[in-house]
């Protein structure tokens, strides 16, 4: 996997303490290699598995949770948990943008946190 290989030089380096740029091979970006990103609302709890499906794929998901919180905060809680379950067994990251916003990842994708 190229990108895999990018991201552990740019990790590399940064544990060396280097700065700068690495240099990425034409090869890596000539290829097909591509992330979905999905823009998603959780409307009630049954959207839940809809969503742990998209992220199976390898799809990045944005999603949206205000609807499912105005509503029902029980069943926010319980969604949000059970999406959580899905991220950490499958090894991708979860974090909740503001009240209103969650970014779901598979494994190979992490959110920096600064």
């Amino acid at each position: 996997m190229p990108i895999k290989k990018i991201l552990e030089k740019i990790m590399h380096r940064k544990s060396e303490g280097e700065k700068g740029f690495v240099e990425v091979p034409e090869s890596v970006l000539a290829g097909e290699q591509k992330v979905n990103v999905r823009i998603e609302k959780l409307r009630d709890f049954l959207d839940t598995d809809r969503i742990q499906h998209l992220l199976r794929e390898g799809n990045v998901i944005f999603l949206g949770i205000k609807d499912l919180g105005s509503k029902d905060i029980a069943e926010l809680k319980k969604s949000v948990d059970k999406l959580r379950k899905t991220c950490v067994a499958s090894g991708g990251d979860i974090v909740g943008i503001e009240d209103d916003y969650l970014i779901l990842t598979p494994s190979f994708a992490k959110i920096y946190r600064g």
